[in-house]
């Protein structure tokens, strides 16, 4: 319809509509972080980019590729890898007119510049680009995190009145993913960078998004094993491992926070009276031997102590320690040893 042939009292409200539209499309672009977010201390932003989207969580598990990236026949990562740890993710929008190879190959400098290895990385589609931008499931890894406020608008003549979702707006167009690992602080960080037009060419945008895991160990001892899971346990497993038994590091006095646990050992114990048990012991494999042995021991007997306090006949209990020989997961990073520190109920 002819803007002239309106009638004369809907003309002017129609002229202001249209430059309110206008003006909001133009005005719609993220103007600040998301408060409260902050560049990662590894890692700074490309000059003049907002850190508009961020998540962090303080124990989480991510899928990175490894060294054969993406799948040839699929949108997938060939061979993905499950790594854990303190996990921060980033969204940043570059400045208006800065290239998404701009961004990346500051980015690569920065990294390698710092004695970064690469895992794998891909800039062209034949590389696999296009399936890693699919594979990274935008959907999946935009779930509980912040954004700021805003869209994206047009910046074409054609396109000025609209606008697309500012959410894991990337793209496959232009795309290059970087994945390695980055020490710091005698820690080898995982990272992955994804770079491209943040969603379409008429934004005039470039999209990066980043995610930094930082190996860290999970907290245990969140959990206090009930009677009944024990008794499950004991009859099903022949043992159970117990996380809720807290000790200071080289001590073996019971700490009051294990009260719990050991009240749902003696339910378990009293509701089974003939049941007799070994209290087991055990430690990482940081520090001497001996020392480990003598440690893991007498948290054993603290244990048993503990329960006989508790109403628990001594004759049906006995303690034993045994170092680090009884390892359930690798030594070398520190989930593995807070998974290690337990101590076990066996039964005889």
């Amino acid at each position: 319809m002819r803007l002239s042939s309106l009638p004369r009292l809907t003309r002017p409200a129609l002229l202001l509509g249209l430059a309110l539209s206008a003006f909001a499309a133009q005005a719609a672009a993220p103007r600040a972080d998301v408060p409260g977010a902050k560049d990662h201390p590894v890692l700074q932003r490309f000059s003049g980019s907002l850190l508009v989207g961020y998540a962090q969580q303080d124990w989480d598990q991510r899928q990175f590729p490894d060294a054969r990236g993406a799948a040839k026949d699929d949108n997938r990562f060939a061979n993905p890898v499950a790594v854990e740890g303190k996990v921060t993710r980033l969204f940043y929008l570059a400045p208006l007119g800065k290239s998404p190879l701009e961004v990346f190959r500051n980015y690569q400098q920065a990294l390698m510049g710092a004695g970064f290895k690469t895992t794998w990385t891909c800039e062209t589609e034949a590389q696999g680009c296009a399936r890693a931008y699919f594979a990274l499931d935008g959907y999946e890894r935009a779930k509980g995190m912040r954004w700021a406020e805003g869209d994206l608008p047009g910046i074409d003549a054609a396109y000025r009145d609209s606008s697309w979702n500012l959410e894991m707006s990337l793209s496959y167009e232009q795309g290059r993913m970087l994945v390695g690992t980055l020490s710091s602080g005698g820690r080898n960080l995982q990272v992955l960078l994804y770079t491209s037009i943040a969603d379409n060419a008429h934004t005039g945008r470039t999209a990066t998004y980043i995610e930094i895991v930082e190996p860290k160990a999970m907290a245990t001892g969140q959990v206090t094993v009930d009677a009944k899971a024990l008794g499950q346990g004991l009859q099903t497993e022949g043992k159970i491992a117990l996380y809720g038994l807290f000790f200071d590091t080289g001590k073996t006095e019971v700490k009051p926070e294990s009260q719990a646990q050991l009240d749902q050992m003696v339910t378990a114990l009293k509701a089974q009276p003939a049941l007799k048990v070994l209290i087991v012991g055990h430690t990482d494999n940081v520090g001497g031997i001996d020392a480990n042995l003598a440690l893991s021991q007498g948290r054993a007997q603290a244990v048993v102590a503990a329960l006989v306090q508790r109403g628990i006949a001594a004759g049906r209990l006995q303690a034993r320690g045994v170092a680090s020989f009884a390892p359930l997961a690798s030594n070398a990073g520190e989930d593995g040893r807070a998974r290690n520190r337990r101590v076990e109920m066996v039964l005889q």
